[in-house]
């Protein structure tokens, strides 16, 4: 049962991308015909937050733009992943001593996979998406879920 749920999950990712400088130039030549993305199950542009499962970060995050980022994690639904793409999502980049730039996304929400690089390539994105795709393989229902009811209550 946990295979087949996790092989599900695993090809069937939903891409909220949340681009915030050249970073996102690479992510969106990761979705196109070189690299294509899409023979890894990635399907890149979903709608809106509620309609994906994991998110890429990639760009300079500022002081001003971490709420949003924050309000658009939280209006995925569970299970949610996040990719942060790039030095500047990671670390701050060569602004980290800036006064309005915060230093690494996973100081707002929590990070599943980091690729580095200034700017990342398209191929070190791919690395990125399967080794998060090795993740999801991996996972065990009962560590991402949290019951509502106590065990032994059968109502």
């Amino acid at each position: 049962m946990r295979f087949v749920l996790n092989w599900g999950r695993r090809y069937s990712l939903w891409v909220f991308n949340f681009g915030l400088a050249c970073c996102a130039i690479e992510f969106i030549a990761t979705s196109m015909s070189r690299h294509d993305f899409i023979r890894f199950g990635v399907i890149p542009f979903a709608n809106g937050p509620r309609q994906a499962d994991l998110m890429i970060v990639s760009g300079t995050v500022t002081d001003k733009m971490a709420p949003a980022v924050k309000r658009l994690y939280e209006q995925m639904p569970d299970p949610k992943y996040v990719i942060s793409f790039g030095a500047c999502s990671n670390t701050g980049g060569p602004y980290w001593d800036s006064y309005c730039v915060t230093n690494g996304v996973d100081q707002i929400i929590p990070v599943d996979v980091y690729v580095p690089g200034c700017p990342p390539r398209p191929e070190a994105l791919l690395y990125g998406i399967t080794k998060l795709q090795e993740k999801i393989a991996e996972e065990r229902l009962s560590d991402r879920y949290v019951w509502s009811r106590p065990h032994g209550d059968t109502t």
